[in-house]
């Protein structure tokens, strides 16, 4: 039996969420993120439905070059550059563009001898103390990248580390920070991710970087994808493969952590940690069963979830069982299991059956 986990992936939903990004910062140009396989939705679909965008920014020069290979001719910056002499010759010879963030990248780029000039973005610590050059240092940095042959035009970027929040003036001291390290340097700035887009509008410079919202989710932890206007892209989903009856104070499941309180009706789904489902939803996680709410009842195994369907009277063996997604927003599987919906989607394995949606 073909298993009955699936991804559906919404293109055309990518590409309203584009929109919406381009929307929130007229004027500027877009950077999408797609990096870690497009979180997690299949990078070269995604790039096809984001192929709009002026560039793409992945983590590394792995994630560069099937882009490369897939024909996509876009700028496309790596976030976290280069690491040695001999990746710096590959980005040279495939036009790839490489975040500065060491002083000893800016001594590589000063030793190397490459086909082609590399565009660069000097990324300054402006706060989040996870990448970067220091704040003092940039303008020196800068002038260094200026003196070496094998760069070619710079960009000045930073990271914000608390624009969910926008109650949070770390974000606004991070602005006075990286306004007063860059001052007159020329190159094109580069500041905000999808938090950012949405609730810093002072802060949208010339390229903006959208991420998760791209994907359909919203960045914030107190709105959804929907209050945000933007669509859901991943539906994922499976169908129930049994249905049973139990008495009132029978275990369902691993370590026996769920015990029915009355005669319940009870559905197992085709889907699992093994599948990328988290293994930490707790019992009363939500799910649609054929478009009507259920929640979970019991652990996650690796193949299999099982379904309190007491409320779904009418459910059926074959019936869509709908984890996230179209219906259910991701954001409200991602507060039940205590984690965020990058990693949801990013934690998706190959046994997962994708499908296009709008091609």
């Amino acid at each position: 039996m073909t298993r009955a986990a699936e991804a559906l992936i919404d293109l055309a939903a990518l590409a309203h969420n584009l929109a919406r990004a381009r929307q929130a910062a007229p004027g500027s140009r877009t950077m999408a993120v797609v990096k870690a396989n497009g979180y997690g939705h299949g990078v070269e679909r995604v790039a096809g439905a984001l192929r709009t965008a002026d560039a793409f920014a992945v983590a590394c020069l792995d994630e560069a070059l099937p882009l490369r290979e897939a024909g996509f001719a876009h700028p496309i910056n790596v976030l976290e550059g280069f690491y040695n002499t001999e990746e710096l010759v590959q980005f040279g010879r495939h036009h790839i563009d490489a975040t500065v963030h060491q002083p000893e990248q800016i001594e590589m780029l000063g030793r190397a001898r490459l086909d082609h000039p590399l565009r660069v973005w000097l990324k300054i610590d402006s706060g989040m103390h996870r990448l970067g050059v220091a704040p003092e240092t940039a303008a020196e940095c800068w002038a260094r990248l200026r003196a070496c042959r094998s760069v070619g035009a710079i960009g000045l970027m930073t990271h914000l580390a608390n624009a969910d929040d926008r109650s949070d003036p770390m974000t606004e001291h991070q602005l006075k920070v990286f306004a007063g390290a860059v001052g007159r340097l020329q190159g094109e700035r580069s500041i905000v991710n999808s938090a950012g887009i949405l609730a810093w509008p002072a802060a949208v410079s010339d390229w903006i970087r959208p991420g998760i919202m791209l994907y359909g989710a919203s960045p914030f932890a107190v709105t959804s994808a929907t209050d945000e206007g933007l669509r859901s892209v991943m539906t994922l989903r499976t169908r129930l493969i049994a249905i049973r009856d139990v008495n009132s104070g029978d275990s369902v499941g691993y370590g026996a952590s769920w015990r029915a309180a009355r005669k319940s009706r009870i559905g197992v789904a085709a889907i699992g940690y093994g599948d990328g489902y988290p293994r930490h939803a707790p019992s009363g996680t939500p799910v649609l069963v054929d478009g009507k709410r259920a929640v979970l009842a019991g652990r996650v195994s690796m193949d299999m979830i099982t379904l309190d369907l007491t409320a779904v009277p009418n459910a059926r063996i074959g019936d869509p069982v709908v984890l996230w997604g179209e219906g259910l927003p991701v954001e409200e599987i991602a507060l039940a299991a205590e984690t965020i919906p990058y990693e949801l989607f990013c934690q998706i394995t190959p046994r997962v059956h994708f499908r296009e949606l709008g091609s």
